[in-house]
């Protein structure tokens, strides 16, 4: 991931500062060029909330005025495309709901369209469905019958419970099936682009509601193209992860009869930052072939000395009757900045059709001072 500089650092505030100049010749904009100084220390979002509020001050009058220069701007010769793109469709959604109209409501999510393939509008448009969910929702429908492909996966991107980086709509969270009808009309996409983000979508949904998220995942399943069948399994990513049993029969995974040794681990004890090898056998026992989804668990040491697991894809394998495999693999603990490690006893256990084995102890020792 770039540094928050490379996105929105001076110069992308500074062609922001010219885009405006030219579109509105007379304006001063005295905020924007002041929060193009202070951008050091911020994170992203900052920087993209600083130069938003920036631009709703310096830019006067209502709505339609407002609106009118960001077009200006879009039709202007001068860059108007990239990570600036971000604190102007923000400006643009604020400035919609604090008028509160709905007039300015529906322009808002027209000239969010328009301006999405630029970088995108998605995180403008979480502050719309905040305000009016029902209106949105109606508008992104019909974003799922239009030309433009960045139109299409805003329909859906956009309207994630769980979207990264942006704010919480908890009326979506509330209600899951609100946005099943946006992911129904897009599942079979031709864009890879949008069955992405819908496969996104609806692992986001399998959070709060699993039970809708299989049966969504089962109907497309019966009115499927070509590519169904990569949407839904990686829409069920993380209920196939956690072992869930409609997900994992719906993928063909059924209950087998396995005998699982390991995992037996490289070592008792490893350095922090280091890496840990393990490997484990899995012999089918049964009389039919087994298709196993094979998933291992990291129980790591919290704060408070309790452990929490998070569970990692290992493989796929088709084992006839009385068929034996080996699986190795390499686990690391060098630091990353999504996870914190703590010192003292963790765990590795296997997981093979939602069925967990062998579960191994392990100490990872504190850093060196």
């Amino acid at each position: 991931m770039p540094f928050a500089d490379e996105l929105i650092g001076i110069r992308t505030a500074q062609a922001l500062v010219d885009a405006i100049d030219a579109a509105a010749p007379g304006s001063r904009l005295p905020a924007l060029r002041e929060a193009a100084t202070r951008l050091d220390d911020l994170s992203l979002r900052e920087r993209a909330d600083l130069l938003r509020d920036a631009l709703l001050r310096d830019i006067p009058g209502d709505y339609a005025q407002f609106a009118s220069v960001i077009r200006a701007a879009r039709d202007g010769e001068l860059p108007f495309s990239g990570w600036l793109i971000w604190p102007v469709t923000g400006a643009v959604a604020q400035k919609a709901v604090e008028e509160s109209t709905d007039a300015s409501f529906d322009d808002a999510m027209d000239l969010l369209a328009d301006l999405t393939s630029r970088l995108t509008a998605e995180f403008a448009i979480r502050v719309l469905l905040r305000h009016d969910l029902p209106r949105a929702l109606e508008t992104a429908r019909r974003w799922t019958g239009s030309a433009d492909t960045d139109v299409r996966r805003l329909a859906s991107e956009g309207t994630r419970p769980y979207l990264p980086w942006s704010v919480r709509v908890p009326a979506i969270i509330v209600s899951p099936g609100s946005t099943v009808p946006i992911l129904d009309a897009l599942y079979r996409d031709p864009s890879d682009y949008v069955r992405r983000s819908v496969a996104n979508h609806l692992n986001d949904l399998s959070r709060d509601a699993p039970d809708l998220v299989v049966g969504t995942a089962r109907r497309w399943l019966e009115n499927p193209d070509e590519n169904t069948p990569g949407v839904v399994r990686h829409g069920l990513r993380t209920l196939i992860k956690k072992g869930n049993r409609g997900a994992l029969e719906l993928l063909g995974f059924t209950p087998a009869s396995v005998d699982v040794v390991g995992p037996v681990l490289s070592a008792e004890r490893i350095g922090f930052g280091g890496s840990i090898d393990f490997r484990a056998t899995i012999i089918n026992t049964g009389l039919e072939p087994a298709r196993l989804a094979v998933d291992y668990t990291v129980h790591h040491q919290k704060a408070n000395g309790q452990l929490t697991g998070k569970t990692f894809k290992l493989t796929t394998v088709m084992l006839a009757p009385g068929e034996a495999t080996t699986l190795n693999r390499t686990h690391s603990f060098r630091p990353i900045t999504t996870r914190r490690y703590h010192p003292g006893e963790h765990a590795i256990e296997l997981q093979v059709n939602g069925v967990r084995h062998g579960r191994t102890t392990f100490v990872l020792e504190a850093p060196d001072d």
